[in-house]
């Protein structure tokens, strides 16, 4: 897996004030990062090493069981057509390669690194979600309750973005949703959070969409949300031989 140096949001002044809510007459705070980040599939270096070791246990081309996905009530015998073709004659959401299992885990990887080590991630810690819309619609509401107009207003500019860089309408979706001990966001004080994959097997891309909410009276001190909320851009360092540099919108 290689970073892009994709130019994600370069063109998009994005800032989001800090908000409150309140529910059941209790007023709450929360603090909430959003990164995205756009990774080239093409493999080099040290990821064609771990892809060597990763196909000891299966060839690329195997099937393996995915979970099934926790944004949709929709059966997943009746989902969507799959547009990379991993899918087998079973149920379209319930399977991926496992090459294209090993591109969401070195995606992982890349992201938290070094924080946090997801080789040991297995196929049942994902989804394959049912729609572009029904994700579409899961982050929109998410975001929506935490930021309220503001992130409304910058919305549509945030997909443009996305699509421009990963051309939406020829990916298969897919979700991170590890137990407890697994996930990086796992801490206390935790409100919600969700990592989606966006893969264009056509463009050899992934493009990794992240976001926690978090309490500010439970967080811990280092939970690394700070007390400004602003999106800002940032932009990551890139490296040729193809260990992850990124380019990331992040709320901090």
């Amino acid at each position: 897996m290689a970073p892009r140096d994709s130019g994600l949001g370069n063109d998009l002044d994005l800032e989001l004030e800090e908000g409150s809510f309140e529910e059941e007459g209790n007023m709450d705070e929360e603090r909430w990062a959003l990164v995205i980040e756009s990774y080239s599939c093409k493999m080099a270096g040290e990821d064609k090493q771990m892809f060597k070791q990763f196909c000891q246990e299966g060839l690329p081309h195997v099937l393996e069981a995915l979970s099934p996905p926790q944004t949709s009530g929709v059966s997943p015998n009746k989902q969507s057509q799959s547009q990379s073709g991993d899918e087998g004659e079973g149920p379209l959401s319930d399977q991926c390669s496992r090459k294209t299992l090993f591109y969401l885990i070195a995606t992982l990887n890349a992201s938290f690194r070094p924080d946090y080590d997801f080789s040991r991630a297995k196929s049942h810690d994902f989804s394959r979600e049912p729609s572009l819309n029904w994700v579409f619609n899961a982050v929109n509401s998410s975001l929506s309750s935490a930021a309220g107009e503001e992130f409304n207003r910058l919305q549509p500019q945030l997909w443009q973005a996305v699509d421009d860089e990963i051309c939406l309408s020829e990916c298969d979706i897919y979700s991170y949703n590890p137990d407890l001990d697994s996930d990086p966001y796992g801490e206390e004080g935790n409100l919600w959070s969700f990592n989606y994959f966006f893969y264009n097997k056509r463009l050899k891309r992934i493009v990794f969409f992240t976001c926690r909410s978090v309490s500010l009276f439970m967080a811990p001190r280092d939970s690394g949300l700070g007390n400004d909320l602003d999106l800002e851009l940032e932009e990551g360092s890139f490296e040729e031989e193809g260990n992850m540099d990124e380019e990331r919108w992040a709320l901090v």
